[in-house]
C-alpha cells in the first residue's frame, strides 16, 4: 500500500511538473495571433519587400530612422546581439527596419547604416501614403518635431517596439524598448521550436 501511494505521488508530481513546463513568453503576447499586416515597401537594395516572401522565418520588425540619436541605434544593437546569440538559428530569422523618415533615409544611407549592425538587416522605405498605412496597421506613433537651432532641422518622435511575426505570418509578440536581449532571444527560440501548424 505504501509503495502504491509513493507511485501515485510520483505520477502526480510528474504531471504537475509537465504542466509547469509550458513556455511563458517574456514579451507582450497577442492573443489570438492575427495575420500580420503586409508591409509593401522597397528595401535598401531596390527589391520589393513582402512579408509573404518570408514564410518559414521569424521576422523581427522595428520602426525607426537613420538620424535617430538613441532609441534606434540601441534597438538595432540589441537585435545585432540577438542574432549573434541565436547562432545557427539566426538563418531562420529576418530583421526588418522600417523608416519613419522617408525623405532622409535614402537607399545608400540605409545600406551603410544597417551594414554597421548586421549585413542581413533589411531597411524598408517607400511612398509616404503606403508608409502611413503601415504605421497605422502596426499602431506606430510617428511625430515630426522641428529643431530650429539644430543642423538636423527636425527629428522624429516614434514608438520603440520590436514586433515578432512567426513563420506563418502571424503577429505574435512585441517587446518594449529596453527589453533584455536574453528575453528576446528566449522568445525567438520558442517561436522557432514551435512553428505554427497549417
Amino acid at each position: 500500500m505504501k509503495h502504491l501511494i509513493t507511485l501515485i505521488l510520483a505520477v502526480l508530481s510528474a504531471l504537475l511538473l509537465s504542466g509547469c513546463g509550458a513556455y511563458e513568453f517574456r514579451g507582450t503576447v497577442l492573443e489570438p495571433p492575427n495575420p500580420a499586416p503586409e508591409i509593401p515597401l522597397v528595401d535598401q537594395f531596390g527589391n520589393e519587400f513582402r512579408l509573404s516572401n518570408y514564410r518559414d522565418k521569424v521576422v523581427l520588425v522595428f520602426f525607426g530612422f537613420t538620424h535617430c540619436p538613441d532609441i534606434c541605434p540601441t534597438a538595432l544593437g540589441d537585435l545585432k546581439r540577438v542574432m549573434e546569440k541565436l547562432g545557427n538559428d539566426a538563418a531562420k530569422v529576418q530583421v526588418v527596419f522600417v523608416s519613419v523618415d522617408p525623405e532622409r533615409d535614402t537607399p545608400d544611407l540605409m545600406q551603410r547604416y544597417l551594414a554597421a549592425f548586421n549585413p542581413t538587416f533589411l531597411g524598408l522605405n517607400g511612398d509616404r501614403a503606403v508608409l502611413e498605412q503601415v504605421y497605422k496597421n502596426y499602431g506606430v506613433t510617428v511625430i515630426k518635431r522641428e529643431l530650429p537651432n539644430s543642423g538636423l532641422g527636425y527629428t522624429i518622435d516614434h514608438s520603440g517596439y520590436i514586433y515578432a511575426i512567426d513563420q506563418a505570418g502571424n503577429w505574435r509578440l512585441l517587446w518594449a524598448h529596453g527589453t533584455p536581449v536574453d528575453d528576446i532571444v528566449s522568445d525567438v527560440q520558442a517561436l522557432l521550436r514551435n512553428p505554427p501548424r497549417g
